[in-house]
């Protein structure tokens, strides 16, 4: 065989060589893939993680690791804990979410995944960032929005607390209105935007989800915030402590058809407090 037929007859058989180690490669990512699969579900993190992140060094292109692999990081993350383990673990978590997003920008899932862990470790500010990039991919996303109204009530609510307590008051969860001026007129200016954040995102929650009893109670929550920055307006104030407290039967009535649905057994059958069946 001459010179040039010897090269070309290498170069395939090298190509064919290539190609087996590349399948051989994919087939250990995915063997490490359930075993971390199998491990996760067990609640073996720490081994649920040695296995995704050798998947993902076996077949960098295989998203699902990349997924399994955050999950697995997410939940050694110690809710409200901000202790710099905590936080380091935290943000190794998000990177891997980050890099599946370089993949596929429009993936809703690991948005969420970031918005959560941050909400986990008190970053509301970036929570809500990324909850806000949850909705411009799927407007309709009820709980992103519940969770931006729950962000906006709790900056309020926590406005409300530092103003009321430095002035040696409590809140009295009805506008506070034997507090003096010098204490809430300059608290309503600064929890206007984040009330009427709330109240919008909070109602848009429960008109993409009908039963959404949380966002319901939330809802009261806020109108609450809301006769706080009706401070001096009775009237107002009188309208926003009736909304709250309509919020409040709706969300309980809510409540109760929920669980009752939940318990409702095949062709409609449910089971009461006492074990009988209707």
């Amino acid at each position: 065989m001459n010179g040039p037929g010897r090269f070309w007859v290498l170069a395939v058989v090298l190509s064919g060589m290539a190609l087996s180690m590349s399948g051989c490669k994919q087939l250990e990512a995915r063997d490490q893939l359930n075993k971390g699969c199998t491990a996760y579900k067990a609640g073996h993190y720490d081994e649920a993680i040695e296995h995704f992140q050798q998947a993902t060094q076996l077949d960098p292109a295989l998203p699902t690791a990349k997924m399994y692999l955050g999950k697995a990081l997410e939940q050694n993350v110690v809710p409200g804990l901000t202790t710099p383990d905590n936080l380091n673990t935290a943000n190794k978590a998000m990177e891997i979410f980050k890099q599946v997003l370089d993949q596929n920008p429009n993936d809703v899932n690991s948005m969420k995944e970031i918005a959560g862990i941050y909400f986990s470790i008190k970053d509301l500010d970036n929570a809500e960032i990324w909850q806000k990039k949850v909705l411009a991919a799927d407007p309709n996303d009820a709980d992103a929005a519940y969770t931006v109204g729950v962000i906006d009530w709790t900056k309020a609510h926590q406005n409300k607390l530092n103003a009321l307590q430095a002035a040696g008051l409590n809140d009295d969860g009805k506008g506070n209105g034997k507090a003096p001026k010098q204490v809430m007129e300059p608290l309503a200016q600064q929890n206007a935007p984040l009330v009427d954040e709330g109240l919008k995102y909070l109602t848009q929650a429960v008109s993409d989800k009908p039963n959404f009893d949380d966002a319901m109670q939330y809802l009261n929550l806020i109108y609450r915030n809301k006769a706080d920055v009706d401070y001096g307006n009775d009237a107002a104030v009188a309208e926003d402590l009736a909304m709250a407290e309509d919020w409040t039967h709706k969300a309980m009535d809510m409540r109760k058809a929920n669980e009752e649905k939940k318990n409702a057994g095949p062709g409609g059958i449910t089971i009461d407090n006492s074990g009988n069946m209707h």
